[in-house]
């Protein structure tokens, strides 16, 4: 059985790839022509090359596979021209789903915590429905967007479960995603302060594997959120502290000085063409707490993902390993 996966060179996807090839399954990826593929190296994979935004590339990939992981998205909080998420993310997505036919027994469909994770009285879980107006910048608004259609073809009768990950951390993230930014920022000592907000951190290992039991387990037209553990950001820079040896910032920055300098900053990105450090999308995120209910996921499918603190412990290995940050013996650069 031929299982595709798009987005296998990204971070979450890359773990799925592995641990699908450890099991001795048939995967096929689609990877963009211009893709590096360090990710994949020394795998056993049919590599597709193709575009998300090209709908024969699309059908071609498609063709053949009876199961599906679509994994890819764009994920950057900050662009120029907001049209290629779009294009990518919802416009790709209907790539997919208009590609499917009788023979595709599942569909996961990535989605992501920032589609249930908003304002409640309550803690939200998959039950909880959010509104265009909730989702804050292009990146959230074009992933609820997908979502929408994924769950309409899932009423439809497509075989399609939805998984909602948290915020992965883990080695291997080369992009690196914008929390592994943080993670280099942190380790290259640029985070003098922090801002006082939540999250719900997940081993990136341990995101992938929700992935294969969404498929074996889940049900059809369901979500499941991918999530590990609760912590406000300051309590994440002090186990960041802890595995890497470096201080944490003790100031606390007020969220209108954190807005202000995001405006500066900006203004400053425009002057000199480059994308600004401080995205404003990501301090708008940051004056909510993102904490979700992840229970489900553990009751249905039997998700049962690791301490955080010893997924920060590897990909801090990992970023030092492959020199991301200044180390004693050297500066920072890529490899």
């Amino acid at each position: 059985m031929t299982t595709l996966i798009t987005g296998a060179t990204g971070f979450l996807g890359s773990h799925l790839v592995r641990q699908l090839v450890a099991r001795g399954d048939a995967v096929r990826v689609l990877v963009r022509p211009t893709s590096p593929l360090g990710q994949l190296a020394g795998l056993d994979v049919e590599i597709a090359r193709g575009d998300l935004r090209d709908a024969g590339a699309v059908r071609a990939a498609v063709r053949g596979a009876r199961r599906i992981f679509h994994v890819a998205a764009d994920y950057r909080l900050w662009v120029r021209d907001p049209t290629s998420l779009y294009e990518t993310n919802v416009l790709g997505t209907h790539h997919i789903l208009s590609s499917i036919d009788s023979r595709v027994e599942r569909i996961v469909y990535t989605s992501t915590v920032a589609t249930i994770a908003v304002p409640r009285d309550r803690l939200p879980d998959e039950d909880t429905e959010a509104s265009l107006d909730e989702m804050v910048g292009h990146y959230k608004r074009s992933k609820l967007m997908a979502e929408r259609a994924v769950r309409e073809a899932a009423r439809h009768g497509a075989p399609i479960v939805i998984v909602n990950p948290t915020t992965p951390v883990g080695p291997g993230d080369w992009r690196p995603t914008p929390t592994g930014q943080v993670i280099v920022d942190f380790l290259g000592g640029r985070m003098p302060a922090y801002l006082h907000t939540g999250l719900n951190v997940v081993p990136v290992e341990d995101a992938a594997r929700g992935h294969i039991l969404a498929a074996e387990r889940g049900r059809v037209g369901e979500r499941y959120l991918l999530g590990g553990r609760n912590v406000t950001f300051k309590a994440l820079l002090d186990m960041l502290a802890t595995v890497s040896g470096q201080p944490a910032p003790r100031v606390r920055l007020p969220w209108h000085a954190a807005m202000a300098i995001g405006f500066a900053d900006q203004f400053v990105a425009r002057l000199r063409g480059r994308a600004p450090r401080i995205p404003l999308d990501g301090v708008r995120m940051a004056r909510h707490t993102m904490w979700v209910n992840c229970t489900k996921a553990e009751q249905e499918l039997g998700f049962a993902p690791g301490p955080i603190d010893d997924a920060l412990q590897r990909a801090v290995e990992w970023y030092r390993q492959h020199r991301y940050v200044e180390t004693r013996t050297g500066p920072a650069h890529r490899a």
